[in-house]
C-alpha cells in the first residue's frame, strides 16, 4: 500500500509524462519510466490488483511467485504485465531499503 501510494507522487503528471518520454523503448514504454510515473490507467489497475491482495501476499510480496502474480491480475482484471513490473519494482524497493 505504502510503495503504490509512493507512485502516485507523478501519476497524470506533465513533468512525470516529460520524464517517461525520455525512457521510452521502440514500442513507447519502459519498466523504469513506468515505475517512477505511471499513467493514469496504469496506477488504476494497480489499485485494483493491491485492493484484492491479501494481508500474507502484501507481507510477502518478494516471494509470490509468477502464477501467483498472474492470478492476482486475472482476478483484478487487470494487464498481469504492469502488475508484475509493479510487484519486481517493490521487490527492488525492499532490497535498496535493507542495503
Amino acid at each position: 500500500d505504502e510503495y503504490l501510494e509512493k507512485l502516485s507522487t507523478f501519476v497524470g503528471d506533465e513533468y512525470g509524462r516529460q520524464f517517461r518520454s525520455q525512457f521510452k523503448d521502440r514500442r513507447g514504454s519502459s519498466e523504469l519510466a513506468m515505475l517512477a510515473a505511471p499513467t493514469r490507467e496504469e496506477y488504476d489497475q494497480l489499485e485494483k490488483a493491491v485492493a484484492i491482495m491479501t494481508l500474507t501476499e502484501k507481507e510477502n510480496v518478494a516471494k509470490l511467485s509468477d502464477q501467483q502474480v498472474l492470478k492476482i491480475a486475472d482476478d483484478a482484471g487487470i494487464d498481469a504485465g504492469i502488475f508484475a513490473i509493479f510487484i519486481n519494482g517493490y521487490s527492488l524497493e525492499c532490497k535498496k531499503d535493507n542495503n
